[in-house]
């Protein structure tokens, strides 16, 4: 991992990328909601002044607009906060973007807990889920910068709805420079014979030094980062599995929909012999609000969280 002089607002890496393929002559817009701050867009507002539409305080018009764009010949991008993007603009999503195959790219920002302490009207915990459970709509949470910027860089040459699950801190480097994303495909981070450590977007920050704090108790952990979510290779989450026989999987999102309910779904429809246990917040139940580092380990999503159950699942294997 790099230092933390290294990190970079995943946000940050989007606005660079939207300026570059505008630069291109890109036919490209990108729509917010009041949301300039929250996008860190202003760098692309300064530079491209026309391609730049803000609907205010207006969620479910931010994405029957971009719609409307997109149905026009755009690509369209949507960059707003993720709990007012999924919930207040439902209809919008299914109905103008995902059932009418319309060419929006749609950017929940601050998901998870990032808002910490504003609680549960400002969390987005539930998003993946609800994105899975809508149709025609491919699913993506990048971990590092250099990951996000490849994502987004598929996503607008993608024909057809894209979610984007990001978050607002800033994060060191993971990947390697040659590291090239593909949709779909299973990412390893880390290798390892003993346990599978399965995490999704800024989690796998976690995921990752827990790993380390492992490997000085003579635990060799994998470590798989789950930014594909839809598509994703089952069979690349599988290999895994079958060679540590444990899958304890990561998410700042709820246990319903998310990742645990993904990789349980592959574990069960392969029929596979396979210990799993999931972390995240409780199914059926808010958050509890509070400074967010705070949240993550009153849950376990925290790297000692993560070891502690990693340690927990090895303890029981005969």
């Amino acid at each position: 991992m790099l230092t933390e002089n290294h990190t970079q607002d995943l946000r940050e890496v989007m606005v660079q990328t939207f300026i570059e393929e505008a630069e291109q002559d890109r036919n490209l817009v990108v729509l917010v909601s009041d949301s300039t701050s929250t996008a860190k867009i202003k760098p692309f507002m300064e530079r491209f002044p026309d391609k730049l539409v803000n609907v205010g305080i207006a969620e479910q018009s931010l994405v029957g607009t971009a719609a409307g764009m997109a149905l026009g010949g755009f690509v369209a991008v949507t960059a707003n906060a993720a709990p007012f993007l999924v919930h207040r603009a439902n209809e919008q999503v299914k109905n103008d973007v995902c059932y009418t195959n319309a060419n929006v790219k749609l950017v929940g920002l601050n998901a998870g807990v990032c808002y910490g302490a504003l609680a549960s009207t400002h969390h987005a915990i539930d998003d993946v889920s609800i994105m899975r459970g809508f149709g025609n709509i491919q699913i993506f949470a990048p971990s590092d910068p250099v990951e996000a910027k490849q994502i987004f860089q598929y996503a607008l040459d993608y024909e057809g709805p894209v979610y984007i699950r990001m978050d607002s801190a800033p994060f060191p480097v993971l990947h390697d420079p040659d590291y090239r994303f593909e949709p779909g495909k299973v990412d390893i981070l880390r290798q390892g014979r003993d346990i599978s450590i399965i995490a999704m977007g800024s989690t796998v920050h976690e995921a990752h030094a827990a790993a380390f704090m492992l490997e000085e108790q003579g635990i060799d952990a994998e470590v798989v980062n789950a930014s594909s979510i839809r598509p994703v290779e089952h069979e690349g989450i599988l290999a895994s599995l079958r060679k540590t026989g444990l899958a304890l999987t990561v998410e700042e999102h709820s246990m319903h929909g998310g990742v645990g309910s993904l990789v349980a779904e592959i574990i069960a429809e392969a029929g596979l012999g396979c210990r799993l246990k999931r972390l995240g917040f409780v199914e059926g139940k808010f958050a509890v609000p509070g400074p967010r580092g705070a949240m993550r380990a009153h849950i376990g999503i925290d790297a000692q969280g993560i070891v502690t159950a990693a340690r927990e699942m090895l303890s029981r294997t005969p």
